[in-house]
């Protein structure tokens, strides 16, 4: 986790991100997947230049949120703020009416159900410290086997879907060392 936290307060585009959700004051509101997933497989294949995202995914979790379209106005946000980047803002707590779950009882538990264990990664400034960026980094199956150039399936989800993500968005070519691992 230590190791991700450093990583992030190397790359720019990422510690600039982070600022801008932070400003969103939104409850539980973290960057993951690629976000941090991206970066830590850049970091250990070696790349001088950082792989670009396809999109930022901000999580966060609000239970009291009633208004189903409130994710347009914080994108809106966001691009206002970073317009250079393909915002996906989305509440956990909304997230298991479309992927056919049981409520998700917090963002840890919602990204227990990402298709890759490595995906289930995100991060959030904290703002309670005076003179310091200080980062949480949260994961729902742990470090390991991100830095170990993992992508494992996760069999909460079908295995279609996480065969179709592995070659869609070519991971392997991306990061060629990466172990696949099905169990």
């Amino acid at each position: 986790m230590n190791q991700t936290i450093q990583l992030i307060k190397q790359d720019a585009l990422r510690v600039k991100a982070l600022d801008c959700i932070n400003k969103l004051n939104l409850p539980h509101c973290d960057l993951g997947a690629g976000f941090v997933r991206n970066l830590v497989w850049d970091h250990l294949h070696q790349k001088p230049n950082p792989t670009p995202l396809n999109d930022m995914d901000v999580i966060y979790y609000d239970a009291a949120e009633t208004d189903e379209t409130l994710y347009l106005k914080y994108e809106t946000q966001l691009n206002a703020l970073l317009p250079d980047v393909n915002w996906q803002v989305r509440n956990q707590t909304k997230m298991h009416i479309r992927n056919g779950d049981e409520p998700y009882h917090d963002i840890v538990d919602a990204m227990s159900y990402w298709p890759e264990k490595e995906t289930a990664v995100a991060i959030r400034k904290i703002d309670h410290y005076a003179s310091e960026n200080h980062y949480e980094c949260i994961s729902a199956f742990g470090f390991e086997s991100l830095f170990n150039l993992q992508v494992s399936y996760n069999p909460k989800r079908h295995r279609d879907i996480f065969e179709t993500r592995l070659q869609s968005k070519q991971w392997l070519t991306h990061w060629p060392r990466l172990k696949v691992t099905v169990y």
